[in-house]
């Protein structure tokens, strides 16, 4: 494909999946579903995702500024004027909000957790658009001036545990969840909120203990910073523009997170080809393991040989979780990366598999072609679509060709002041600085 072949197929493939915000999101709360399915709740990460996405929009014509900036402002008094409180059925609590929320009514669904990551998904957006709409009109004034109230009423500082590292959340039947964030994951963009919060801080030694969790690994050939879900490698970067700056691992090993990522991708277009487990359509163009829905739980004998099957899973490699699932928006996603090994798949997922154009908000989760009819090239099919999957494909596609998310949030001082606090240093950082 030639360069503006490759540039229209990526719109495309933007276009059709920012049509989930349009379509999945209530916009009387600015609420958004967390998968397409029936009597399904909404989630907080994929909130913050579409916050992060209606600038794109405008800038793409998507959608016009006024609508944006609506949909915007109608979250942000959603959130604001929410129940925080000890209560079961809150929305939250301490600026913290549960996982998933009832699509119509905003409260606690599923008895799920107050969690950390997912607030910080959700904050992210809100300040991502505060930084965008920027004009001298009531409604982005607005905007601002409640992000940043949002964004201060978080008390990051009380889900430390006793060694100052971040829980992942709190529960009001239970308490703590007794897990704190360990092993290079997507909670980077976190502990730079945490850490950059003017009210509620999570000291520098919560990021140092994460970081001292992190495993250094070689694998065909290349050596990165380990994390088996490709999504893990992706999600702060929606976010933060983490080329050329370094914090004390990275300097250490004489990278950047953005290159680590780079690495990672590399690997698993190099496992998919290695192919270890023996799974149908696996290859060059047949890669993208991630936390991910999948068509089981099932245990079947294929070709003779007995595979387990699992539902949503962490699946990662070289060393995760495998059944044979891909997910090619986790393709899609590692544009910024490695556009010279990401652009053969997913012209060949689009063209080759037809697994984007017959769907209303293009890739849904997940295929297997081991798993489902005999002879079908893509197997078993996810049903649905996922908002948390949706969201990196518009915001990567976006700073792959331009850069804009990556602009905006340089100059949020709280971003900047989180990766200082973290210890990054160096490119544009130093230079914001000067």
């Amino acid at each position: 494909m030639n360069v503006s072949t490759e540039s229209s197929l990526h719109r495309h493939v933007q276009r059709t999946a920012f049509a989930y915000f349009e379509y999945e999101t209530n916009p009387d709360n600015g609420l958004v579903l967390d998968k397409n399915a029936p009597d399904w709740p909404a989630s907080i990460a994929a909130t913050g995702l579409a916050l992060a996405c209606y600038p794109i929009a405008v800038e793409r014509s998507f959608m016009d500024r006024r609508t944006a900036a609506k949909r915007t402002l109608a979250t942000l008094r959603f959130f604001k004027a929410s129940r925080q409180g000890e209560d079961e059925d809150a929305t939250g609590y301490r600026g913290f909000y549960y996982h998933f929320l009832d699509f119509q009514t905003g409260k606690r669904a599923w008895h799920c957790e107050l969690s950390s990551v997912d607030t910080a998904f959700l904050i992210a957006g809100m300040l991502a658009a505060a930084a965008y709409f920027q004009d001298d009109t009531s409604e982005e004034r607005q905007i601002r001036e409640l992000a940043d109230v949002l964004y201060r009423r978080v008390e990051w500082d009380w889900l430390l545990d006793d060694a100052d590292r971040i829980r992942h959340g709190w529960k009001p039947e239970s308490g703590f969840i007794p897990f704190d964030w360990k092993g290079y994951d997507e909670s980077l963009l976190l502990h730079v909120l945490a850490l950059g919060s003017p009210t509620h801080p999570a000291p520098p030694s919560a990021y140092t203990h994460w970081a001292s969790t992190f495993s250094w690994k070689k694998c065909y050939d290349i050596e990165y910073l380990y994390s088996a879900p490709l999504f893990t490698h992706h999600l702060s970067h929606v976010w933060l523009d983490l080329k050329g700056i370094q914090d004390d691992f990275m300097r250490k090993h004489d990278i950047d997170y953005f290159e680590n990522s780079r690495r990672a991708t590399r690997i698993h277009r190099a496992y998919a080809i290695d192919n270890p487990l023996g799974f149908k359509g696996y290859g060059s163009h047949g890669w993208g393991i991630t936390a991910s829905d999948g068509p089981g739980p099932a245990t079947r004998v294929i070709d003779g040989v007995q595979r387990e099957f699992f539902d949503y899973v962490g699946r990662g490699a070289p060393y995760g979780v495998d059944d044979g699932t891909l997910a090619p928006w986790s393709v899609a996603t590692s544009l910024p990366f490695a556009p010279d090994i990401v652009e053969p798949a997913v012209h060949y997922y689009v063209h080759k598999l037809n697994l984007h154009d017959v769907h209303r908000y293009g890739f849904r989760s997940t295929f297997n072609p081991t798993f489902g009819e005999p002879g079908s090239p893509c197997g078993w099919k996810s049903k649905w679509h996922c908002g948390l999957n949706i969201g990196p494909i518009v915001t990567m596609i976006e700073n792959f060709h331009t850069g804009m998310l990556w602009q905006l949030m340089r100059g949020v001082p709280c971003i900047t002041n989180g990766l200082r606090k973290a210890g990054f240093n160096g490119g544009w950082l130093d230079e914001s600085a000067a």
